[in-house]
């Protein structure tokens, strides 16, 4: 038995993974593509992708525009399969990156790091670009819902709810990270009860996505038994042949362990879960502090007092540099032990999936 595939507005999603955004440049055309291409949803990073290219003339923001232009292009000659991007609320250029995806046609926009209450406002008459807020709770899937309805008369295409153990930027705080109330299964729940409410009053099927420490084809037939009708996996994803980050990326996910997997507070202002290292414990004793601002890529991010530039960090890490940056992975990365490929784990999750009914 496959799946059930998952629908998303007019579009028809045959394999229910999505796979998550992951920058800076660890999940591009090339990831985006194979996911999409074995029936799920790819999705491209657009947070400081123009770092990934080749535009050192262009400033952070052209260079941005222009990198997320190749990229969905790229994809496209790919797949024809269904395609997203991430883009950050916390960018000071996410108006520049949403414009530009819809601009490009892509299926989805997903966005959290914040909550993206006037996504709505940037679509256009006659594109059918599908929009999805990132939450951790339903009391931000309900904020959401009664924004966009109230100032843009739309509601979400879905919802992704991304629990405590998910890799990179988390939407807790750090205390609140081992609460009872905060485990994944329990934000599903909330998530759910808000998607169920939008059904009644509006007459409009909200599929809830869940996210965070979900590894196996077990875990999803587990978490779609409490009503999530699909699952995001970004760390699964990183030790594949597809991916776009180095090859000394994916062995450093491959080489960690459970201890070497910690929680930092990010420059962003949030908590985020990381394979801790050297250049995290330099930053940390004060050796790592940036001179100056060179991209102005975050709201949040005050360079006077940030322990280091988080931007240049996450594209040293992408480069294989670790020397100068570390990089952000889910609460499973120990787990991962050998480089792979798409293909194989999607028959994997699928097997495990069968047997787990």
């Amino acid at each position: 038995m496959k799946m059930k595939s998952l629908k998303i507005g007019d579009l028809e999603i045959h394999v229910p993974i999505i796979q998550g955004g992951m920058g800076i440049g660890i999940s591009l055309s090339k990831l985006a593509s194979a996911v999409a291409n074995m029936g799920g949803v790819g999705i491209i990073s657009t947070v400081g992708i123009g770092m990934t290219g080749q535009q050192s003339n262009l400033s952070w923001k052209k260079a941005n525009i222009e990198g997320v232009r190749r990229e969905i292009r790229k994809a496209r000659e790919l797949s024809s399969g269904v395609l997203g991007v991430n883009v950050m609320a916390v960018l000071t250029d996410f108006s520049d990156l949403v414009k530009t995806s819809i601009e490009e046609g892509i299926d989805i926009i997903f966005s959290g790091a914040g909550l993206p209450l006037d996504l709505p406002s940037y679509l256009v008459k006659g594109q059918k670009t599908m929009l999805v807020p990132i939450v951790s709770s339903g009391r931000a899937a309900n904020i959401i819902t009664q924004k966009w309805k109230q100032n843009y008369d739309y509601l979400p295409d879905a919802f992704v709810v991304e629990g405590p153990k998910a890799g990179g930027h988390l939407g807790f705080k750090s205390e609140a990270l081992q609460d009872v109330s905060n485990k994944l299964e329990n934000l599903v729940d909330e998530v759910v009860k808000v998607a169920q409410e939008i059904k009644e009053k509006f007459n409009k099927e909200v599929p809830v996505i869940a996210a965070g420490g979900l590894f196996t084809g077990k875990d999803i037939h587990s978490i779609m038994k409490r009503g999530a009708t699909g699952v995001q996996l970004g760390t699964r994803f990183v030790a594949t042949e597809e991916c776009d980050a180095s090859q000394e990326f994916k062995q450093a996910v491959v080489d960690a362990n459970e201890k070497d997997i910690q929680i930092i507070k990010s420059p962003v202002g949030m908590p985020g879960r990381t394979i801790f290292n050297r250049f995290l414990q330099e930053a940390e004793d004060g050796q790592r502090r940036p001179t100056g601002c060179k991209h102005n890529c975050l709201r949040s991010c005050n360079p006077k007092t940030t322990m280091y530039c988080i931007a240049d960090a996450l594209f040293s890490a992408f480069k294989g540099n670790f020397a100068d940056g570390f990089a952000f992975v889910g609460s499973n990365a120990g787990r991962v032990n050998k480089i792979t490929t798409v293909k194989e784990i999607f028959t994997e999750l699928q097997e495990e999936y069968n047997l787990a009914r």
